[in-house]
């Protein structure tokens, strides 16, 4: 079965897109036609998937790279920011930028893995949610979380 999608002259960001499924995601709404814009923290990894969104892009679209950290608030401003001063707008968000980090409760560093895990899971996608939602509303965009099966799986000793 074979699906397509038309997303010519739509924006899509998406989170975590340097690996993984983001850079799936990435490269799928580039063969699209959107616009894309690839981010994470490791420039060669966000090089590397901007250059197949843009070799897979139907009218060879430059897909934007941003490299930054969601868990800094202004590396989230820069990228909101940059993406529509690129494009002059955002009509996609994908938070799909998540990770685990299994510990027990007497882990001596609990509770800062705890916070981590929280400030990229949750804080990341609520913060990016706050900055976007001016720009999606004028152009009646889309938000998609991603989210993990690992959230519905306990773990103990």
């Amino acid at each position: 079965m074979s699906v397509s999608y038309d997303f010519t002259g739509k924006v899509a960001l998406i989170t975590g897109s340097s690996s993984g499924i983001g850079a799936g995601i990435a490269q799928l709404s580039a063969k699209s036609g959107a616009n894309v814009v690839v981010t994470g923290r490791n420039t060669d990894r966000v090089a590397k998937v901007a250059k197949q969104c843009t070799d897979l892009s139907p009218k060879q679209l430059t897909a934007l790279e941003v490299v930054g950290d969601v868990n800094k608030q202004v590396d989230c401003d820069r990228l909101i920011d940059s993406t529509v001063q690129t494009f002059g707008k955002l009509d996609i968000l994908v938070n799909n930028v998540g990770f685990a980090h299994m510990a027990d409760v007497d882990t001596e560093d609990y509770f800062q893995i705890f916070q981590n895990v929280m400030q990229t899971n949750l804080n990341s996608v609520v913060y990016l949610t706050h900055k976007s939602v001016e720009h999606l509303a004028k152009t009646n965009g889309n938000i998609i979380n991603i989210s993990s099966i690992a959230s519905k799986i306990s773990a103990g000793r």
